[in-house]
């Protein structure tokens, strides 16, 4: 039996994940409900950054193409931890284009009301797709969105989600994750490159890069959140673990065994790979792959080298080893890194400036 059509109407095309446009010619216009949950203590960059994304008008082909609405368990004004108060109105019916939910300090707080987390679960059933911002994942997670799927958040967050929810997939690499109709992304400014993305997926791709220039932002942001990552500043609680560290840092390029760095910090192997693990919470060997790794990925973004040069500039044996390790941290293979920061950076490959050629 052929299953009926429906009308189509801003309801019925909203709900649809993808909408060919030559069918529905008019669905760049159509005006979208985008919820913004809000709570107590919430970060004011989760929520202003993706609102300013999407209230600005976009050129008069897709001028009010968003209806903004802020939410809130009781409504009224809602004070974020910087002290700015926002006017919400009360939590009701949860069909939405899209909800956004926020992170912050009273994240926790906000996971724990039955009332937030069956509005969530709500709307997840009744609207096209919902996402969160920073430690709103937690939110998401609690209302079982993200049981089974990929998801990341803020790396301070994301150990923290691991161990609530394990049957989260975590990715703390990722600026954000589109897993079906539940998008997450990673802290505060990341919501500005969910919300470019989620743009696209509407308006197309022309219409998301115009909205990244008048907001003078990256369009397609180069690196993971491995360059914000908490590794490279280490701040172990004893001397002797801290300068091993920072030897390590500054000798990458040499053989960085676990002897070798007892001996510099004047312990046993032994007690050097216990302390080290209980300081830094990684092994001695993990913490230089993801030194080496971030070292070279900074690398291979920025200059000429060929991923041979980085490979032994860097401390990898051979380049399949630093590939291996780049897809145990990043993800994703070196080439893809480059490739990747160098088509945001508007860069061929092939481009003398790319290369570090003069012209």
């Amino acid at each position: 039996m052929r299953t009926p059509c429906l009308p189509l109407t801003e309801r019925t095309v909203s709900r649809q994940a993808h909408v060919r446009k030559d069918v529905v010619p008019s669905f760049s216009a159509m005006p979208r409900d985008i919820g913004f949950l809000l709570f107590p203590m919430f970060q004011i960059l989760d929520f202003t950054g993706p609102v300013a994304v999407f209230e600005e008008p976009m050129g008069p082909e897709v001028a009010g193409a968003y209806r903004l609405r802020m939410l809130s368990a009781g409504g009224g004004l809602v004070t974020s931890s910087s002290g700015v108060q926002v006017q919400t109105e009360p939590l009701g019916e949860p069909a939405f284009d899209t909800l956004v939910v926020v992170g912050g300090l009273g994240t926790a707080a906000a996971m724990n009301s039955p009332e937030v987390v069956d509005f969530v679960r709500a709307a997840a059933a009744a609207s096209r797709r919902v996402a969160s911002i920073c430690s709103g994942a937690c939110i998401l997670a609690a209302a079982g969105l993200l049981d089974g799927r990929r998801a990341t958040t803020h790396w301070r967050v994301a150990p923290y989600l691991k161990r609530l929810f394990p049957r989260v997939r975590v990715d703390e690499e990722c600026i954000f994750i589109q897993d079906g109709p539940i998008w997450t992304s990673a802290g505060v400014t990341a919501g500005i490159d969910l919300s470019l993305a989620l743009i696209e997926e509407d308006l197309g791709l022309e219409v998301s890069r115009a909205r990244a220039r008048d907001l003078v932002v990256y369009h397609r942001r180069p690196g993971g959140q491995s360059q914000f990552s908490a590794l490279l500043e280490l701040e172990p609680a004893s001397d002797r673990i801290r300068q091993a560290l920072t030897f390590a840092r500054e000798h990458l390029h040499e053989p960085l065994n676990v002897e070798r760095l007892a001996e510099v910090a004047c312990l046993s192997a032994r007690q050097f790979g216990r302390a080290f693990l209980a300081e830094t919470g990684q092994t001695p060997a993990k913490a230089i792959e993801r030194l080496r790794a971030e070292a070279a990925r900074v690398r291979l973004e920025t200059g000429s080298e060929s991923i041979e040069q980085v490979a032994d500039a860097v401390g990898f044996a051979d380049p399949e080893r630093m590939r291996r390790a780049f897809v145990r941290v990043f993800g994703q293979p070196p080439q893809s890194i480059r490739r990747i920061a160098r088509e945001a950076t508007g860069k061929a490959p092939g481009d003398k400036a790319a290369q570090g050629r003069p012209g």
